[in-house]
């Protein structure tokens, strides 16, 4: 059997091949959307586990630290603690902020991350390991910070108002957006996370000073209490919760919603907030783009399928002279078609093998994916050549000899 797909492309290879580089760029950035959605599903469930928490207790009626705002008393956990099933309790905060190295023009963005620093080692909240340095020890002005921020053991960070030295590096320890976290003791955190400029300060002092309520004559001492606890903050966001072994997550949960009046997330509905709530907007939008990107390569090919495919319309005519069934003429323009794709597909993989490392966002491919997107371009080529196909089918015998 003559190979028409064979000759074409040894005639043609140069278009051929520019082709098949082209189509692959664009299966290259296909394949690196589906590697970043991954990455952002993996840095949701990496959030998860380095949390070291088996159930989220947050503030009445909200969806946790991850997702929306929450704010409770952080004297709460004393109770959550006491209750049955409950190996360990800590409070955690968590906010988002440009940090500075001392000495750098720069700023970071990261989640700082704040930890109850004074407790056992492997404290839920805490970086469930270090690849370098220690963890924090003193109750201020310590930090462990993830290597994906670019910090070093013994920088100097500056977190609002206060200086933090970089005790401990650790891996993997990113927000559910991919920030880096820069995890510092609990009692920074709150003042950080509440810190109020000096003229508001002031101009908080000035209206209590004014408040017949506050500033009573008779009651010395009243004005400076009020002014020390509109100073000092009481929140945290959460806490975290490891159960005892055996212990149920839902009956647990049950337990704590029913003593606290507080809001209970066990693993599974925190996951299933985190990639519902969260991504779910970015999931469509990289949807949208690989639908867009998959018509773009399916029109890519079935261009250059039917442009090669008119260039051969004598040898096509002459092959139906002679009598080459149809099926084989089929068989031969839809090769070609598989040969683009596969030459697509090589160049595809090797280009978002080689720049997903270099993506600002974590980008995770897997072999599912090359598997699956294997296919799909394998079923992309051979319905674009449908056009090619059905064009040679009319090609009239007579025009081999009659021009």
């Amino acid at each position: 059997m003559i190979s028409l797909a064979g000759r074409d492309i040894l005639h043609s290879w140069g278009k051929f091949i520019f082709t098949g580089f082209g189509l692959g760029l664009l299966i290259g950035v296909t394949l690196v959307m589906a590697g970043v959605y991954r990455g952002m599903v993996d840095d949701g469930q990496a959030l998860l586990d380095n949390s070291g928490a088996d159930l989220w207790v947050v503030q009445q009626g909200t969806l946790g630290p991850y997702a929306e705002s929450s704010s409770l008393a952080d004297d709460a956990w004393r109770q959550v603690r006491a209750l049955p099933g409950v190996a360990r309790a800590a409070n955690v905060t968590y906010f988002t902020m440009q940090v500075r190295k001392e000495g750098d023009a720069d700023d970071t963005r990261a989640t700082v991350v704040g930890i109850a620093a004074d407790e056992a080692a492997g404290t839920p909240g805490w970086p469930p390991y270090l690849v370098a340095g220690r963890q924090i020890t003193r109750g201020h002005y310590e930090a462990v910070a993830d290597i994906a921020s670019g910090f070093r053991l013994g920088d100097v960070l500056a977190i609002r108002r206060h200086r933090y030295e970089v005790v401990g590096l650790t891996r993997r320890m990113v927000s559910s957006s991919g920030d880096p976290m820069v995890f510092i003791p609990l009692k920074d955190a709150q003042q950080a996370q509440f810190l109020k400029d000096n003229d508001a300060i002031l101009a908080a002092r000035r209206r209590s000073a004014a408040n017949p309520a506050f500033n009573r004559p008779g009651v010395p001492g009243l004005l400076e209490a009020i002014n020390a606890s509109q100073s000092a903050s009481t929140s945290v966001n959460a806490i975290l919760v490891r159960l005892a072994a055996g212990a149920s997550p839902e009956a647990t949960a049950s337990a704590i919603e029913r003593s606290t009046q507080l809001s209970v997330h066990t693993r599974a509905r925190m996951q299933d907030i985190l990639v519902s709530k969260l991504i779910a907007t970015s999931a469509k939008q990289i949807g949208m783009f690989l639908a867009i990107l998959a018509i773009v390569s399916a029109a890519i090919v079935a261009f250059i399928i039917y442009t090669l495919t008119m260039d051969k319309i004598r040898e096509i005519a002459v092959l139906k002279l002679i009598g080459t069934k149809n099926r084989t003429i089929a068989a031969m323009i839809l090769q070609q078609a598989l040969a683009l794709g596969m030459i697509g597909f090589a160049v595809g993989k090797i280009s978002a093998s080689w720049s997903a490392p270099i993506f600002p966002k974590y980008v995770l491919l897997i072999a599912q994916d090359s598997v699956i997107g294997f296919f799909a371009v394998m079923a992309i080529c051979a319905l674009a050549s449908v056009v090619a196909i059905r064009m040679a089918l009319r090609v009239d015998p007579a025009e081999a000899i009659g021009g």
